[in-house]
């Protein structure tokens, strides 16, 4: 076992570091290497069992992840979209392939049959790669998932039909039996996301212990997909109403960071299980087959899919993306194609044939899935040129802005400052208690562990321009350190710490300014902060003699004595200016800014370079960036992010 276990892991990292050299979605490479190692070529593994295992818990993983970015509340939103977009979509598809099966001479339980195979989507695919787009928001992603929603619903039914369809003893009572017990779950899951959940999950973050934290937040993720599965409702929708649960508790963005090296490692077990089922064999016998079933199925869940959606009264264009996005075939349809085969049902009634047919083009749809989601919008724009962009409620990104990792006494003065300067600012905090206070202040938070580069990236680290650390846990400050630099290289660094001789291992992690303890901490972090927003440098100055004045009494007054902090100077180069340090081992290191083309392809400009003591201003583009140089560069803050690459060292 474990060197198939070893051979697939290999293989799947190799895939996916050539899909990245090519700019395509691993989801691309974990297929292709599934085909690689299966049976039917290299036949590196045999055991499809236990690949299968692996599989299903990378299903739940993926699932619950996506439940855990969507609430209740959200839900709740999009339930006549489910309903209504899903159903037609379902509906629709089965009775065409069932009519146009028929009208050729297949038996109508196995026309029925196939229509059930084809009708769904892959959930694990589309959902993965929105949420990777960050797309789950825009009005396609959640049209998508409500139709992925219905499907999943729709399983219950189609894995009780088989047995009717066979000519077995389920009746129609028994469908109705399962169906009731489905909802009793559904039910129990939306009062346990309501009262038990959040209060359990408090409780264990109040401990601090991060392996108790993992093992709650799995225990309720496989709990609730067990128990859905032991009253016939698909694993997935159990993993998602876990993942629901979660959802509506402050410490879902802890749980997913916890989650995410989880479910990365058993996701990628899945698509290989998929990819391993394909006989490249059969496929290079019979590629005008495979290719005809793979373009009637795109074509027939394109035009389902937009119909369901343009009944719901979306326009064509946000019609098209969608039908579009979900034109492949489910991966729980492999899961009924394995159970109508144990009792004698084949697709389109043809046997093997059929079987591997389904199979071949399942898998080459999941291929080009992710070529289909990155150019649904461009294809339905081509189509629909003249109708307007459609709205979205996605939130918008900040940017240029300070992290800031504490929210004890100085975290308090210092969001107190930025706040009424209108500087932006986000928090980050994993105590219970602080959590309260930011949320009745409505001060942007969220609650997680700064270790966690999850927790950094919901607090926009990639595109703010500084972090500070005044968190009362001095072991963890290193690592958020080092972690932030690597996410974001041109980001500044503040870090409080209490002892000198921390000062040097903190700068060496990549801290741009260390400074001491207590009270004179917070005054120098003020001054650090505002400076890099370009405040005027004697404003800076008159504010700290009034801070150091009456021995530090307007910060030991209330917060609302914060207002004399209200300092004059900012625009709009302060936001966007940035002091990048060039450090060893970067990419930038020994090449002039001609090379860089910073300006060419970043859109930004590099005023000046200081390099020891000297400041030089608007240097040529022969200038040779060295170890050590500090570019002040002017642009956007995604533009920041996209050159990231450029200032992160290699090793």
């Amino acid at each position: 076992m474990l060197n198939e276990v070893v051979a697939l892991f290999v293989m799947s990292v190799l895939m996916a570091y050539v899909c990245y050299r090519l700019k395509l979605a691993p989801v691309t490479g974990f297929l292709v290497a599934g085909v690689l190692i299966g049976p039917n070529a290299l036949g590196l593994v045999h055991d499809q069992e236990l690949v299968d295992m692996l599989a299903e818990i990378g299903v739940i993983l993926l699932l619950f992840t996506i439940g855990l970015e969507f609430s209740l509340e959200k839900v709740a939103r999009i339930r006549r979209a489910i309903v209504v977009g899903g159903g037609i979509q379902v509906a629709s598809t089965v009775l065409i392939v069932a009519l146009v099966l028929v009208f050729f001479g297949v038996a109508p339980n196995s026309a029925i049959y196939t229509g059930c195979l084809i009708a769904l989507s892959s959930t694990a695919i589309v959902l993965g790669l929105l949420q990777e787009k960050d797309e789950t928001d825009a009005p396609h992603g959640k049209l998508s998932l409500a139709v992925l929603i219905f499907q999943d619903l729709a399983i219950v039914v189609m894995v009780l039909l088989i047995p009717l369809l066979a000519g077995g003893d389920s009746t129609v009572t028994d469908l109705l039996l399962v169906m009731a017990k489905a909802l009793a779950v559904i039910a129990s899951v939306l009062l346990l996301a309501r009262r038990g959940v959040p209060w359990v999950l408090e409780h264990v973050a109040r401990t601090r212990r991060p392996e108790l934290f993992l093992l709650t937040v799995v225990a309720i993720c496989f709990g609730t997909a067990a128990v859905s599965a032991m009253v016939g409702v698909s694993l997935a929708l159990g993993a998602f109403l876990a993942g629901l649960i979660v959802s509506e508790s402050k410490y879902s963005t802890q749980a997913m960071s916890e989650i995410l090296p989880l479910k990365t490692v058993f996701n990628a077990v899945f698509f290989v299980s998929v990819g391993m089922l394909l006989d490249f064999g059969f496929f290079v016998a019979n590629p005008l087959i495979v290719l005809g079933v793979s373009v009637s199925v795109i074509l027939l869940k394109v035009g389902t899919t937009a119909l369901g959606v343009a009944v719901l009264g979306y326009p064509a264009r946000v019609s098209l993306t969608v039908g579009i996005g979900l034109a492949q075939i489910g991966e729980f349809s492999f899961v009924l194609e394995r159970a109508g085969r144990a009792v004698g049902l084949f697709p389109a009634g043809m046997e093997l044939a059929g079987a591997q047919t389904f199979i071949a083009a399942a898998v080459l749809l999941m291929l080009i899935t992710p070529f289909q989601l990155n150019f649904a919008p461009k294809i339905a724009r081509f189509f629909y040129r003249n109708q307007p962009e459609p709205s979205s409620d996605r939130k918008a990104r900040m940017e240029d802005h300070v992290v800031i990792v504490g929210f004890g006494e100085a975290g308090r003065k210092l969001t107190g400052v930025l706040k009424n300067r209108g500087l932006p600012f986000f928090v980050i905090e994993l105590n219970a208690q602080a959590s309260r206070e930011l949320r009745e202040k409505e001060i942007p938070y969220v609650t997680g562990d700064a270790l966690r580069s999850h927790i950094l990236e919901a607090a926009g680290i990639h595109t703010a321009k500084m972090l500070v650390l005044v968190l009362n846990d001095p072991a963890t400050v290193p690592g958020i350190i080092s972690q932030a630099r690597f996410m974001n290289p041109s980001v500044q660094i503040i870090a409080r710490t209490r002892y000198l001789r921390s000062m040097e291992d903190l700068q060496k992690r990549g801290a741009d300014i260390v400074v001491p303890e207590e009270l004179e901490t917070t005054v120098r972090i003020f001054s650090h902060v505002l400076g890099a927003y370009m405040i005027p440098a004697e404003e800076i100055d008159r504010q700290v003699r009034l801070l150091r004045d009456d021995d530090y009494g307007v910060m030991r007054g209330s917060i609302q004595e914060a207002h004399l902090m209200v300092l004059q100077g900012l625009d709009e180069d302060g936001l966007h200016t940035r002091a990048v340090a060039v450090r060893e081992g970067t990419p930038a290191t020994g090449r002039t800014l001609a090379e860089l083309a910073l300006r060419r392809d970043h859109e930004m400009t590099v005023v000046a370079v200081r390099r020891g003591q000297r400041t030089m201003a608007s240097p040529s583009g022969d200038f040779r960036v060295e170890v050590g140089d500090r570019l002040i560069m002017i642009g956007l803050a995604e533009r920041f992010a996209a050159c990231a690459d450029l200032f992160r060292p290699s090793t």
